[in-house]
């Protein structure tokens, strides 16, 4: 399998398993299913968690100056148990019981794990399916807890109903894989061609890949040194600054204390001199 490290801002990407006979457009439109899903799911987990900590959002007409008045009359009229007035005043604080909300948290849990960057250093490849199942077993979840569906301008409900629709969407950077290309190296993976056309035949592949919207043209190169990498260098030469602003203010005869400076150092070491102890004379500390 060719193996392709997807490589996002900030150090974020993912790890993606393909063949050398996929053609680029498939695996161009799998990568970009699996892209925007991680950026779905990362807005979905913190919505489902709100979710089930503080119930559902309320309608969006009941904003400003009107949430904060409904929400200090809603524990008058609520008789569940499971109520937790929410901070934001956003969501009516009508949470699901307690077996449910475990239920929520832990496939918000199960599918944050596994698109984590994490799983990079773990080499863990995802998959759209995988993806895809984790996110149904969320939906799974809401609607156990929430059998009547949720109001229209829910989060959670609208992160859900996308299914990857890029028109009007809540969540930025989306991409579209007809206006996408993939980039390896510089040079782009032509739509129309197979991944060996531009990784050759051995299966046994591994490169660090990146998407572009193809009107954008390639993606800037990665800088030579990292920023690690420039604190550390940055810091060294700073000390070294230090240690010769240091040398250069102290007296110009302090260098006759030293041991190279002594003419006749070389001379006593040649001639085995150095260290002699007379005999019965301990080594002084």
């Amino acid at each position: 399998m060719v193996l392709i490290s997807l490589k996002h801002s900030e150090g974020d990407g993912f790890l993606y398993e393909t063949t050398i006979i996929t053609p680029n457009s498939d695996l161009i439109s799998s990568l970009v299913t699996v892209y925007n899903d991680r950026l779905r799911s990362k807005i979905l987990i913190e919505a489902v968690r709100d979710l089930a900590n503080y119930g559902p959002m309320k309608n969006s007409e009941c904003t400003g100056l009107a949430l904060a008045e409904k929400a200090s009359t809603e524990k008058e009229y609520t008789k569940d148990n499971s109520y937790n007035a929410d901070p934001s005043h956003a969501r009516t604080g009508d949470a699901p019981e307690v077996s449910l909300v475990d239920t929520l948290r832990r496939t918000a849990q199960d599918l944050e794990e596994y698109i984590d960057k994490s799983q990079v250093q773990r080499k863990v490849a995802l998959s759209e399916y995988c993806i895809s199942d984790k996110i149904n077993l969320i939906r799974a979840a809401v609607k156990m807890a929430y059998p009547m569906d949720l109001p229209d301008n829910d989060t959670v409900k609208i992160v859900l109903d996308e299914n990857g629709t890029i028109t009007g969407s809540i969540i930025n950077g989306l991409l579209d894989s007809k206006s996408t290309s993939l980039w390896v190296a510089g040079k782009e993976f032509e739509k129309g061609k197979l991944v060996s056309d531009r990784l050759g035949h051995n299966e046994k592949t591994k490169v660090i890949a990146k998407l572009q919207k193809t009107e954008d043209g390639p993606p800037s190169r990665e800088p030579i040194v990292s920023e690690v990498e420039k604190k550390a260098m940055m810091a060294h030469y700073f000390k070294r600054q230090e240690e010769l602003k240091k040398l250069g203010e102290a007296d110009d005869d302090d260098y006759l204390n030293s041991k190279w400076a002594d003419s006749n150092q070389m001379k006593r070491g040649l001639q085995g001199l150095e260290n002699v102890r007379l005999p019965g004379m301990r080594k002084m500390i």
